[in-house]
C-alpha cells in the first residue's frame, strides 16, 4: 500500500502533472507528441503527414510541403478522479503541452524546433497515526507531504528524404527543471516539536533521438509505413538539496542540510527508448497505424538516491517504489470523409480516436503500476491552407484499488492551433 489511511490534498496547485504516484522519481512522464498525437492514442512513429507537425518521430520533420513554415501550439487539462478504499478525492490542473515550429532547410530536409513538458510532480496527502502507543505519550500526530514541479525538454532536431521513400532524422534534447518534494510532522502537544524534511532538486542533461521512417505505395491508393526511434539514455547533472528541520513556536533547529552536486559519473540517467511503428493510409481519406515503445529505468538511480526514491522503507504507512522497464502500445486512427466538400463543413473535419495501454518506470511493492484508456478527437479546418484547430479528449485509468494501492480515472483535455502558411515561394517576375 502507498498510505494508509490517506487523505489526499486536493486544492488548487500549480502543478504540471497532480498523482500521488508522481513522489517518485521525476514524477509522472507527459503523453507524447500534439494534440494531434494525443487524440490517436499517442501514435505517430511510423506516419507521415504534411499537414501537421509530428514530433514523436524525427523523420517526420521532411512530412512537408517545401515552400511552408508551420507551428503548433496545444494545451492540455488534466481532471483525475482518485480512489484508495473509502477514501475519494478529485483534482483537475491545466498547462502548456507544446510549443513548435518546422520550416524547409533545402529541398528534401527539413528542421523543426520546440519545447514541451518532460514529466510532472504534483502531490499532496495528510494522514493521522494510529499507533495508540504513541499518541498515549505525544497526543495526535499528524503527516502531511506536498510536492510540485517539472522537467521541461527543449529539443531541436532535423530530417532528410531519400529516393521519396526513406527519411532518416537526428533529434537533440536538452532538459532542465525544478523539482521540490517536502513532508511534514505535527504534534498536537506543544511540548514537542514538529519536523520539515525535504528535498529540493535541480536537474539539466542533454541527449539525443534518431529516427527513421520508410513508405511503400500499394497500387495507386494505398500506402504502408513504418517507422523506428531510438532515445538515448540521459546523464543527468544539477543538484540536491536535502534537508530536515525542527520547529517550535518560536526556533527552528536545523537537523541536517547537505548538497549533493550530481556529476558526470551517471549517477542520475533517464531510460533509454526503442520504439517501432506501422501505419496503413488509404489515399487522403483515412489512416490506421500502431506503435510499441520500451524503455529501461532500471540502471537511472532513482532507487538510491534522496528526493527521488519516494518513501524509502516499507512499514504500515508507506510503500517502497522501484525502477522498472516502461512499455507502451498505441493503436489510433484518423478519418477525412471528404476533405474538398464544398457544401458540408462536416465533411472536411478529420475525425479521430485511438486505444492505449502501458506500464509505468515504476513499480509499488514489487508490483507493475498499468494504465489504459480511449482516446478521441477531430481537427476542424479554419482560414485557407492546413490551419486548424484540434481537440481530443482521454479517458482512461491507472492503478488499482487491490492491496490499497490508489486507482486514479481521468478525463483529460486537449487543444492544438495548426498554423501553416507558404513563406518560402520564390517571386515569378519582377
Amino acid at each position: 500500500m502507498i498510505f494508509s489511511g490517506i487523505a489526499f490534498i486536493a486544492g488548487a496547485q500549480a502543478n504540471s502533472q497532480y498523482s500521488p504516484y508522481s513522489l517518485y522519481g521525476i514524477g509522472d512522464l507527459s503523453t507524447p507528441g500534439t494534440a494531434y498525437n494525443r487524440t490517436m492514442a499517442g501514435v505517430g512513429i511510423a506516419n507521415r503527414n504534411n499537414r501537421f507537425i509530428n514530433i514523436t518521430n524525427p523523420a517526420a520533420v521532411t512530412a512537408r510541403d517545401s515552400l511552408a513554415f508551420m507551428a503548433d501550439f496545444s494545451l492540455y487539462g488534466n481532471n483525475v478522479f482518485f480512489r484508495q478504499g473509502e477514501n475519494k478525492s478529485i483534482n483537475n490542473v491545466f498547462n502548456i503541452n507544446d510549443c513548435v515550429m518546422s520550416f524547409p532547410i533545402w529541398k528534401s530536409s527539413a528542421m523543426m524546433v520546440g519545447i514541451m513538458p518532460y514529466s510532472g510532480t504534483g502531490f499532496g496527502y495528510a494522514f493521522d497515526y494510529q499507533d495508540k502507543d504513541i499518541i498515549g505519550q505525544t497526543g495526535n500526530v499528524s503527516y502531511a507531504a506536498s510536492g510540485t514541479g517539472a522537467i521541461y525538454q527543449v529539443f531541436a532536431a532535423a530530417g532528410v528524404t531519400f529516393w521519396k521513400k526513406l527519411s532518416l532524422g537526428a533529434q537533440c534534447n536538452y532538459y532542465f527543471g525544478n523539482l521540490s518534494k517536502k513532508y511534514y510532522g505535527i504534534f498536537s502537544n506543544s511540548a514537542y516539536k514538529g519536523f520539515q524534511n525535504g528535498n529540493e532538486l535541480k536537474l539539466n542533461g542533454v541527449s539525443g533521438k534518431f529516427g527513421l521512417q520508410y513508405e511503400q505505395t500499394l497500387g495507386a491508393k494505398s500506402t504502408v509505413g513504418i517507422g523506428a526511434t531510438y532515445s538515448m539514455n540521459t546523464k543527468m547533472k544539477g543538484y540536491i538539496e536535502d534537508y530536515s528541520y525542527s520547529d517550535a513556536s518560536s526556533v527552528t533547529d536545523t537537523l541536517y542540510h547537505k548538497t549533493d552536486t550530481l556529476d558526470r559519473s551517471g549517477k542520475i540517467r533517464f531510460g533509454s527508448e526503442i520504439g517501432v511503428g506501422i501505419c496503413y493510409k488509404y489515399e487522403d481519406k483515412w489512416m490506421i497505424e500502431f506503435d510499441y515503445t520500451r524503455s529501461d529505468w532500471r540502471n537511472s538511480g532513482f532507487d538510491n538516491t534522496p528526493g527521488f526514491m519516494g518513501n524509502a522503507r516499507a512499514s504500515s504507512t508507506s510503500s517502497v517504489f522501484s525502477s522498472s522497464v516502461a512499455q507502451s502500445f498505441r493503436l489510433g486512427f484518423e478519418i477525412t470523409p471528404n476533405r474538398n466538400d464544398i457544401r458540408y463543413y462536416m465533411k472536411k473535419v478529420t475525425y479521430r480516436g485511438g486505444a492505449y495501454y502501458k506500464d509505468e518506470y515504476y513499480m509499488v511493492d514489487g508490483k507493475k503500476i498499468s494504465a489504459m484508456g480511449l482516446t478521441f478527437g477531430a481537427t476542424f479546418p479554419v482560414f485557407r491552407w492546413y490551419n486548424g484547430i484540434s481537440v481530443g479528449i482521454d479517458l482512461g485509468q491507472r492503478g488499482t484499488t487491490d492491496s490499497n494501492l490508489i486507482r486514479e480515472r481521468y478525463v483529460n483535455l486537449s487543444i492544438g492551433f495548426n498554423i501553416f502558411d507558404i513563406w518560402f515561394r520564390k517571386p515569378q517576375y519582377d
